[in-house]
């Protein structure tokens, strides 16, 4: 009877190739039809991907949860991967819109971002791609509708009307478009339907929220074409105050909202054996972020509040003191310059499906083209104080324009199923980036030089020094001549254009030696090339450099009253990269290419029809590339620009052990997965004050436990799912001569043998759902929570970065018609309004943390000797609102 029963699994398992046309033709019909009575009862996180088998019937028990990881249609429990599955009900009910949202229901899942919301990283089991270079690929892949989208942020945004979001955590080396090395992010949007619908939504909320949404679905053709469109505007103020100190910035707030977005689609069916589906997207956005709040200022506070640096009588940064004391979380933000960031993606697939019933089998194309484009304004030293900006003029962003192929032929025979594709990315990624000088940049690095003692200091470390052994009583401090100074305005305009071809050919077979053991091996070649052009300028502002490189080399601060130190502190400070004049009309072009194997092999055996165990190995890749900014390194000569960028691939070796069980009549899954990732050449791209540095990190390991849980309860409505994440994720031990550039460890002398950022050794998640319909109306509730453990925001791990353990929870209370004609939610995010940093960072020219010289812990940081003045990116606070649904 178990065999029988493993065999029915199987089957269905394979019905993306086994039926025939017309059987084909009325599943997908099926799939846009489905009463809400079958969404409804994915509460728990149900997958939903094909109604052929419960129709209109309730689905509430584990045996129909239906996921696509593997790239065909399987039990939950039947796939050796660890999948967290979210219906479309748990997405709405826990207020998840886009991926940001998504991981208060994803245990072992956190993501950030900084400079701009468009800068967005995901991790799983702590590990993602770190830093703001748009040259680093994503750890974890972001795939709607089948496309991969080539970072994290272009992926970010409304995701609008969700079927579910499969998480697949550990590296994906075989099936999901570009290469993963630690998971993959698979959303899927509701399809055109055959049946005529209609809903609305109407949203109001804290800080001024406005949202409207609608969309529309229905054959066009009869039952040869369907289509389905959606649109969303949704806007809200800002969550900070902005102090604007000196200007010209005049708006007082900053991180607010508005956008809008709308997806067409059409659904085509010519015949009884092709389906064809075809997405258009659009999203523009219009909004101001990110300011940043300082969580602990240091002594330069006291010279950004000089009355030299702020003229017009405004405080331009919260005050120092001499024990550096943390700030309170006030939302208080000090920036003078914009933040405007403006946002426009757009793109267009085609996925066609054709049954090959004599091959027993299926053909599936996708084909992508995507425009995406951000342009963004930033002011660099987060105070109110004019030093150091970019403009919201077009000079500062990116953009990529990605064209896309995949095909893959998929069957099935009694004992084998086989899936063989091949994969085509063409990639043109373009950055600007500008550098302007304020009003207050030459007082402000003349200050911080002289100890606050003197504003011409520029001038003087520049000056001409015609005596080389002056009387140190009266001339210390007086050159013979003053020397030149920075001026305001463009100071470094830079471009970089990268292009990158991919080519991959995969295969992912499923061998059933019996009934209950089979075997899964999928193989996959990349071959990958990258080519970037990049010309540097320096408008203004050459003179200052060179001139304290001569002194400085030649000996003429000697009678300063500067130590060894504070002169070598200066002549770094006057060649900052964007003020250093060897840049100044620097062309270079670099290639690299890289043939690299990836793959996994998985065995699973299956005890009975409630328990399945697997074991699996996994290789992973992502891909090397360049470093898209300004690199330069300390030689006799001066400061040189690095004459290469180039960081290699990322490597994992992934090895898991799993358990999914089911019990109670399958009204309960409880599935365990123990897991040991092993990276090599981590991709480590980290800020330095001044500058973003990529390093690759010899070793990195993750090592834990997964666990998850979906339980269908005996009351009729309710339903909780939730899972728990322990990852031990460190990096191994290494020293300066390890890193491509030994320069770099000072800054990064915290890391060997320590737990990575973002890495949180515990987490949480837990959401119940509960329904209960009275008479003609019905009422439900649902809560979200995720528990983290303490963990380092920032990439250098210094303490200032910490975060404490915290609980975020959601809740949401419904009531409406029984056929869900109408319904009003009230709807509350981060209930508790818990306080958390999402990034912590070093504010650019304000202080020191890491010393030059190695401490006896073994590393170049001495807290006592920390100086530092420390920014964060805040955690979005408690938000409140109600929601009205109209479904037809």
């Amino acid at each position: 009877m178990a065999g029988f029963k493993n065999k029915e699994r199987r089957d269905r398992s394979q019905c993306g190739a086994q039926k025939s046309g017309q059987e084909m033709r009325f599943t997908k019909i099926l799939r846009g039809t489905a009463s809400v009575a079958v969404l409804a009862a994915f509460a728990a996180g149900a997958s939903y991907a094909g109604t052929a088998y419960a129709q209109d019937d309730e689905v509430n028990s584990v045996d129909e949860l239906v996921v696509t990881a593997q790239k065909r249609e399987q039990n939950l429990q039947d796939v050796p991967i660890v999948v967290t599955s979210l219906s479309e009900t748990l997405l709405e009910n826990a207020g998840v819109k886009d991926i940001k949202d998504l991981q208060i229901l994803t245990p072992g899942l956190t993501v950030t971002s900084t400079t701009s919301e468009t800068i967005t990283t995901a991790r799983i089991r702590g590990v993602g791609t770190v830093g703001d270079n748009p040259g680093l690929e994503s750890s974890v892949g972001v795939v709607v509708d089948g496309v991969y989208r080539p970072r994290n942020g272009v992926g970010f945004g409304d995701l609008g009307e969700m079927q579910r979001i499969e998480v697949l955590k550990g590296p994906q080396g075989t099936l999901f478009g570009k290469n993963t090395s630690a998971g993959v992010i698979n959303v899927m949007t509701k399809a055109p339907a055959f049946e005529f619908g209609a809903e609305g939504e109407l949203t109001a909320g804290s800080d001024g929220a406005l949202g409207a949404a609608a969309s529309i679905t229905g054959p066009i053709a009869g039952d040869k074409l369907a289509g389905r469109l959606y649109v969303a505007k949704r806007e809200r103020d800002g969550f900070y105050d902005v102090k604007t100190g000196d200007g010209p910035r005049t708006l007082t707030s900053d991180q607010d909202q508005n956008f809008w977005t709308a997806r067409g689609q059409l659904l085509l069916l010519p015949s009884d054996s092709v389906e064809i589906r075809a997405i258009a997207d659009y999203t523009k956005r219009e909004e101001n972020c990110c300011a940043a709040v300082q969580v602990r200022s240091g002594p330069t506070a006291a010279i950004l509040n000089n009355p030299l640096i702020t003229a017009n009588g405004q405080g331009v940064a919260p005050a120092g003191g001499p024990t550096f004391p943390m700030l309170p979380f006030s939302r208080t933000a000090y920036s003078n310059r914009s933040t405007a960031q403006m946002v426009e993606d757009k793109g267009l697939s085609i996925e066609a499906n054709v049954d090959l019933p004599n091959w027993n089998a299926t053909l599936t194309s996708i084909s992508s083209v995507r425009f995406w484009d951000s342009t963004n304004g930033h002011d660099i030293d987060y105070s109110g104080a004019d030093i150091l900006y970019r403009e919201a003029n077009g000079e500062y962003g990116f953009s990529f324009d990605t064209l896309s192929q995949e095909i893959r032929l998929a069957g099935s025979t009694d004992h084998l199923d086989w899936l063989v594709g091949g994969f085509y990315a063409s990639e043109d990624l373009s950055r600007t980036d500008a550098y302007n000088l304020g009003g207050d940049y030459n007082t402000y690095l003349s200050l911080i030089l002289s100890g606050g003692a003197n504003p011409g200091m520029v001038g003087i470390l520049t000056g001409s020094f015609t005596d080389l052994n002056p009387d140190p009583v009266l001339t210390s401090w007086v050159p013979s001549g003053a020397g030149p100074t920075f001026s305001a305005g463009k100071s470094a305009l830079d471009t970089y254009d990268q292009t990158s071809k991919t080519l991959a050919l995969f295969t992912n077979n499923t061998l059933h030696v019996t009934d209950a053991f089979d075997i899964t091996m999928g193989l996959r070649y990349t071959m990958e090339d990258k080519d970037l052009d990049t010309h540097q300028t320096n408008p203004t502002n050459n003179s200052v450099c060179p001139a304290a490189m001569f002194n400085y080399a030649t000996n003429r601060w000697q009678n300063l009253p500067l130590t060894a130190a504070q002169k070598q502190t200066a002549v770094g400070v006057l060649c900052l990269p964007w003020t250093n004049p060897a840049f100044n009309n620097r062309i270079t072009h670099q290639s690299s290419e890289e043939r690299e194997w990836s793959g996994t092999v998985k065995a699973s055996y299956r005890f009975n029809d409630d328990i399945m165990t697997y074991v699996s190995y996994a290789r992973g890749y992502k891909g090397g590339g360049f470093n898209l900014d300004r690199v330069q390194s300390l030689t006799p000569g001066g400061f040189v620009p690095d004459a290469s960028t180039h960081f290699a691939p990322e490597m994992v070796d992934s090895y898991e052990l799993g358990l999914k069980t089911t019990w109670f009549d399958n009204s309960l899954l409880l599935n365990a997965t123990l897991f040991q990732q092993e990276y090599s050449d981590f991709q480590l791209n980290t800020f330095l004050g001044t500058a973003f540095a990529v390093e690759t990190i010899p070793e990195l390991t993750s090592k834990g436990v997964d666990m998850d849980l979906i339980w269908f309860a005996p009351i009729e409505g309710l339903s909780f799912q939730g899972g728990v994440t322990y990852a031990k994720t460190e990096y191994g031990k290494f020293t300066a001569t390890d890193l491509n550039d030994p320069t770099h460890f000072p800054a990064l002398s915290l890391l060997p043998g320590a737990q990575m950022s973002f890495a949180p050794e515990w987490s949480s998640t837990g959401a119940v759902t509960y329904e209960h319909s009275f008479g003609a109306m019905k009422a439900g509730f649902n809560l979200s929570a995720k528990y983290t453990s303490e963990y380092n925001t920032k990439s250098d791990l210094l303490p200032a970065g910490m975060q404490d353990a915290m609980t975020l929870l959601n809740g949401r209370i419904s009531f409406g018609s029984e056929d869900d004609r109408w319904t009003f939610e009230l709807w509350g995010q981060n209930l508790t309004d818990q306080d958390y940093y999402q990034v912590v960072f070093n504010a650019p020219l304000q202080g020191t943390a890491f010393q030059t010289t190695l401490q006896p812990s073994g590393n170049y940081y001495n807290g006592a000797l920390d100086t530092q003045t420390y920014n964060a990116f805040l955690g979005q606070p408690r938000t409140w609102g109600a929601t009205l649904r109209i479904k037809y």
